[in-house]
């Protein structure tokens, strides 16, 4: 699109939005039912195209994005009408008679940039959210990414009419075009670095955000871990989507005594679920495009690299790669991976494991595998990072009853459920004065020591 077609679009969405036609609940739902009914109608070919993104499997395809999409709009059409009520709060003794409640109300028109890693899940998710709350929206998908954007532009264009949902396909360009526009709040998911841009311009409208990015993620193991299952779950969490996944463990920290176990357990578990040659694996997809290849093969040292490490440049895959004898000066730590490479670096005290990542940039995710219930409580409660989980890796994403998002460097703002409904909303606050008695304490002129008397009553 061009940017005066961009403008115009955005026009005719303001315009609809100001007809009120997205306020009633009612409204809303039908339109998050509509949107269920295709995306089910549609779940082959969105598989398909997964598939020719990035090489996804079907089962992959639908447990990691559509069904996850399905599940959020199932809960939203349960919730919304719960969720849009207003909430009565007390009310100070001073402001006597009256009613004080917060309700909560659309931004008004917003725009959705979406990442090529999952490109359907983390494009259709913020939209579920973006009409439960009751707004507009203008959908942007990565254009590195293709196929899934184009049947993203062709689901919605059939739900849809473009005055209030639209797709906006391209690249840069395009980007930028949407970003020189004043929209009453963005949600942008991708990298830090395009975030810092997002944000530099959204201030210059003094437009709201949400950054959903990245980092380096870590993965303690402790030596009172189970490693076995340790091991297995760490290879799930790790390789799903060959790596490019925003909150796959970035990098593992073990204790030294176990570390040469769990390297003979990833070892095993690469094997049990990749198979001997993962790249001759159906169900393993490939990375995203040449430059990301390239950038990966680069991070990749040889000598340091005891599982996997094969590569096909002309499909663009790389094996399910682990690397030992890891130092923070290594190329691989320098940057967060999104790819299928796992650095393992050791440690001997626990404490120092705490302190360091206290002084670290803040992770997108953290996990711990650990029996110890103050190294637990430890983690919980004094690290700060977006989300995780203890004895398991990347499924605290997978549930609409708890907010996702970062924290400093890996974002601001969370959506999923309740939470996603909140982030496209805005809370009002507003008091319901009643009218059959006025109280006199608030009116000049201030001389009455009874007045006196009960102002210090009311606002002790």
């Amino acid at each position: 699109m061009t940017n005066s077609e961009i403008q115009n679009l955005l026009k005719n969405q303001r315009a609809f939005y100001q007809t009120g036609a997205t306020i009633p609940v009612a409204f809303r739902i039908a339109q998050l039912k509509k949107l269920y009914a295709a995306i089910a109608a549609h779940e082959a070919a969105i598989a398909r195209a997964l598939q020719e993104d990035l090489g996804k499997s079907p089962f992959e395809g639908f447990m990691c994005e559509t069904g996850l999409v399905l599940s959020e709009l199932s809960f939203l059409i349960r919730n919304t009408k719960r969720l849009a009520r207003g909430k009565t709060v007390p009310t100070p003794l001073a402001q006597f008679p009256s009613r004080s409640f917060t309700q909560p109300v659309p931004y008004g028109s917003t725009l959705i940039m979406s990442p090529w890693n999952y490109p359907f899940l983390l494009t259709m998710e913020p939209l579920a959210d973006a009409i439960a709350a009751g707004n507009t929206a203008i959908v942007k998908p990565s254009a590195y990414a293709p196929a899934t954007g184009r049947l993203i532009a062709e689901i919605l264009s059939r739900c849809f009419d473009p005055a209030y949902v639209a797709v906006v396909t391209g690249g840069r360009a395009e980007n930028s075009a949407l970003l020189e526009q004043k929209f009453d709040f963005i949600f942008f998911t991708g990298s830090q670095r395009v975030g810092r841009e997002v944000l530099r311009r959204a201030a210059e409208h003094l437009t709201p955000v949400v950054l959903e990015l990245g980092g380096k993620s870590p993965c303690i193991v402790e030596e009172t871990a189970d490693i076995p299952l340790a091991a297995r779950r760490i290879v799930f969490g790790k390789f799903l989507n060959c790596g490019q996944t925003c909150v796959a463990p970035d990098y593992i920290l073990c204790h030294a005594s176990v570390k040469e176990k769990l390297v003979s357990q990833l070892a095993e578990q690469i094997r049990a679920q990749f198979g001997e040659h993962p790249l001759d694996n159906p169900h393993y997809g490939r990375i995203i495009n040449e430059k990301h290849f390239h950038r990966l093969c680069g991070l990749i040292d040889p000598d340091k690299v005891v599982v996997g490490g094969q590569q096909d440049a002309a499909a663009c895959r790389i094996a399910p790669t682990v690397m030992d004898y890891v130092t923070r000066e290594d190329r691989v730590m320098g940057e967060e991976i999104f790819g299928p490479i796992l650095p393992i670096l050791t440690y001997e005290s626990f404490a120092e494991v705490v302190s360091g990542l206290k002084n670290a940039k803040k992770p997108l995710a953290l996990y711990l595998f650990s029996s110890d219930k103050n190294h637990i409580r430890r983690v919980s409660t004094e690290l700060s990072y977006g989300g995780g989980c203890i004895n398991d890796v990347v499924i605290h994403l997978a549930t609409s009853s708890m907010g996702f998002g970062g924290v400093g460097e890996s974002g601001m703002g969370a959506y999923h459920g309740r939470e996603g409904f909140e982030t496209f909303s805005h809370r009002k606050s507003i008091v319901d004065k009643k009218t059959w008695l006025d109280l006199p304490i608030r009116y000049q002129p201030y001389s009455s020591t009874l007045y006196e008397k009960l102002l210090h009553i009311f606002l002790r």
